[in-house]
């Protein structure tokens, strides 16, 4: 190894490409992305919400975004295996740092989130969010919403719907897809929620794949199911943790049996290459919860499955 190889968060020059350097030191930035602002150039923006104000059981995910920073270096040194290319060859992916918002105006804070959304997706990069708490994917769909002219399709996984009625003023991270729906921001007609195991008898049209129908019917199932469902139409993809079982992520809040194992979620995910995704985000990891970032880890493996869906969207 040169002496002069590492921190390529900070030294890298081409926006491309995977180059190895130790996985146990230098800065954490996602998957050793460079950290800027500067979006020339950039096809997706990597940038964490650090929010945890909207749980309803054990807070914590302000952490999130760091731990699976942190978590992700382990991973950056090859193309994820399986995948039939390495999205950095796409995709020019930069790290952005994390949206700033004032703690002690909570009220201000979706506000925060979607300005900080639209300031970058304005400029035509695609966005990954690490969250935080899920209640940010309601601000991040209200400024990819906007973007793109309409109600989007939302593909959801979960261990929890986030459809419970609620009224405007509160913020809340179950009730974020019930105004989402409501407001005309996604269309449940052609959107799908995987992986649900807690009881909410009014779905407001959304279909579901719960997690028993999931076991039951194998991934290539749901992944046709999906497609089926979302089509081609524009696409945000919002994944909670503790859609997965606790047994493969015990760092989150609000952690239900019974769930996906990370296995089932990497293929399904991957088996839905083609899907028009134009963002998505990775929410509810709660590092102080984990076991040997076990969490984390499976956060980042999703969020580069993410990566290679938005490398792999048709063309423009």
């Amino acid at each position: 190894m040169d002496k002069d190889t590492g921190d390529h968060a900070i030294t890298r020059e081409s926006l491309y490409g995977t180059t190895p350097e130790p996985t146990y030191a230098g800065a954490t930035s996602f998957m050793r992305r460079k950290y800027t602002r500067d979006l020339k150039g950039v096809d997706v923006v990597v940038s964490g919400v650090p929010l945890d104000t909207a749980t309803t059981n054990r807070p914590g995910t302000r952490f999130g975004p760091r731990a699976i920073r942190a978590a992700s270096t382990i991973m950056a040194w090859e193309k994820p295996y399986g995948m039939d290319f390495d999205p950095f060859d796409k995709l020019a992916v930069v790290d952005y740092g994390d949206c700033f918002f004032d703690f002690g105006r909570p009220q201000t804070v979706p506000d925060a989130i979607e300005a900080h959304a639209t300031e970058i997706i304005s400029q035509g990069p695609g966005l990954l969010s690490l969250g935080g708490d899920h209640f940010i994917a309601y601000p991040l769909l209200k400024a990819h919403a906007k973007k793109h002219g309409g109600s989007l399709s939302l593909i959801h996984f979960d261990a929890h719907s986030d459809t419970w009625p609620d009224n405007e003023e509160r913020i809340d991270h179950g009730t974020m897809f019930y105004h989402a729906a409501r407001e005309g921001l996604v269309d449940p007609a052609t959107s799908i929620q995987i992986g649900l195991r807690t009881t909410n008898n009014d779905t407001l049209g959304f279909n579901i794949v719960d997690a028993r129908t999931v076991h039951e019917i194998g991934i290539a199932a749901v992944v046709d199911r999906v497609k089926s469902v979302v089509g081609d139409k524009p696409a945000y993809l919002t994944f909670d943790i503790d859609c997965l079982d606790p047994s493969y992520a015990p760092g989150t809040g609000t952690p239900v049996c019974g769930g996906l194992t990370s296995h089932q979620a990497i293929e399904i995910l991957r088996g839905l290459a083609g899907i028009n995704i134009v963002g998505m985000d990775m929410v509810e990891v709660a590092p102080a919860y984990d076991v040997g970032e076990i969490t984390a880890l499976a956060a980042a493996a999703l969020a580069m499955e993410m990566l290679y869906l938005y490398a792999s969207r048709p063309a423009a």
